[in-house]
């Protein structure tokens, strides 16, 4: 990979590994902003950032064309994921959010099959599913038992990655020649007018701090605008399918950070957990060599 590749890698990495922690501070009950109105916020701010360059690429047309499916993506993507990971946040730390996103490539491996893809069944792929939900189980049930977790709250940063891992695979299937710009441009465009009567009900009668709005704007312009346009740019370089292994840096970077930042603990849970589904998640994704 090229020095501009490499770079682009860790800078999506880190872009979209901080996400957590915006949310985090972003949804604080006492001076931050509700889960709906961050979505819309974030939303909003990056279709602004998105559709100009959709336009530039003449591909916000081939997107609407197919604006069945982008609505779907959309609702699998960011309607319902961002809405369960920024209610989530308000009880689970930054840190555990982005180790249960990182089960995304597990999830994705197990639809794959389901689609026919036998590749799924070779041993190596085989062992990192086993090994990625012994990590999973690990996390779920030292945090739950513990007390250092809600269990309500995991369960929805998990049918969160769940959606992301289906949503991708569905819409690249179903529009194989639309660029990954235009599509999120348009979904997040849809995320923010679905959001937008939730956001004029719940916009906060109290004094919202200073560190919740540069948070939703770090969330907007970087994890969700810049983060989006690196990735695809990445992608072009690398392809898609291994620009995604940039999952297993998000997840690192947003361990770090929530520890570093919000002086968030690190679990035994998160100890455990962190690298039996990081490994998982890696041998899950790989393609066996051609026989």
């Amino acid at each position: 990979m090229s020095r501009r590749g490499w770079f682009l890698f860790i800078l999506v990495g880190f872009l979209w590994g901080i996400p957590y922690l915006f949310i985090k501070v972003a949804v604080d009950p006492e001076n931050g902003f509700s889960p709906a109105t961050v979505v819309f916020l974030r939303t909003a701010i990056g279709a602004a950032i998105l559709l100009p360059i959709a336009i530039k690429q003449k591909q916000l047309i081939p997107s609407i064309k197919g604006i069945k499916y982008v609505a779907f993506y959309a609702v699998l993507e960011m309607i319902g994921p961002w809405i369960l990971i920024g209610t989530a946040a308000q009880k689970i730390s930054s840190g555990l959010a982005g180790l249960l996103v990182a089960s995304v490539p597990i999830w994705a491996t197990i639809f794959a099959s389901m689609r026919g893809d036998k590749s799924v069944w070779h041993h190596t792929r085989l062992i990192g599913i086993i090994l990625g939900f012994i990590g999973l189980i690990a996390v779920i049930g030292i945090e739950s038992i513990t007390g250092a977790a809600d269990p309500l709250s995991i369960a929805m940063v998990l049918v969160a990655s769940i959606g992301y891992s289906y949503a991708v695979m569905m819409v690249q299937s179903a529009l194989p020649h639309v660029s990954g710009i235009a599509i999120n441009a348009v979904a997040m465009a849809m995320t923010a007018l679905f959001y937008l009567p939730f956001t004029v009900v719940q916009w906060p009668t109290h004094e919202i701090s200073n560190e919740a709005i540069g948070a939703i704007i770090g969330l907007g312009v970087l994890s969700t605008g810049a983060a989006f346009v690196a990735f695809f740019a990445l992608a072009a370089i690398i392809g898609v399918a291994r620009g995604s292994l940039v999952t297993y840096l998000n997840t690192a970077f947003a361990v770090v950070l929530g520890v570093i930042i919000l002086n968030e603990p690190l679990t035994v849970g998160i100890l455990i957990g962190l690298p039996l589904v990081l490994i998982g998640s890696y041998l899950a994704s790989r393609k066996p060599a051609a026989q």
